[in-house]
């Protein structure tokens, strides 16, 4: 049982929130109701909370307490537009089941684009292909924001050149 906890504590802190739905992508898993045993205790001792946090799914759903305060931020925001790309074989590409729209394939050559948390976009062997409708003023940012290499970060610093 204690693999069976570390799995389930792994996949609190990967997604903030857990329902059976989310986890269909993931491989390696013990069974739904295995977890589901492993949370209830969690939810008991008070370390998570369980509840309805996701609308549209049906199942009991567990979300550790900083995941239920930052869902309840974003939902009061006003959306702001913004636009983040990531590799389709990304663990948060949960296009098809969390948001709306079809799955995308798991392959490291494509690209997902969402906007404010929805998938709008999707490139694949550079052909990009729009699973929403973009104002037409839009469209070169989106399609710059999908095929655009992501900038070096302070986690990821340049290499360092010899002197």
């Amino acid at each position: 049982m204690p693999a069976v906890e570390a799995q389930a504590r792994a996949l609190l802190l990967r997604y903030g929130v857990v329902f059976r739905r989310l986890l269909e992508r993931e491989s390696g898993l013990p069974p739904w109701r295995e977890l589901l045993y492993v949370y209830r205790r969690m939810e008991a001792r008070g370390e998570l909370r369980g509840g309805r946090f996701v609308q549209g799914f049906s199942g009991e759903q567990y979300a550790l307490p900083e995941a239920v305060a930052s869902l309840r931020e974003i939902r009061n925001r006003p959306r702001q537009g913004d636009l983040i790309a990531l590799s389709a074989a990304d663990p948060l590409n949960l296009s098809g089941i969390v948001t709306p729209g079809r799955r995308v394939t798991l392959q490291q050559s494509h690209r997902l684009l969402y906007r404010d948390g929805v998938p709008i976009a999707l490139s694949a062997q550079r052909e990009i292909t729009l699973l929403e409708t973009i104002d037409p003023r839009e469209e070169w940012q989106v399609r710059n924001a999908l095929l655009r290499k992501p900038l070096h970060s302070a986690l990821h610093p340049p290499p360092l050149r010899p002197v």
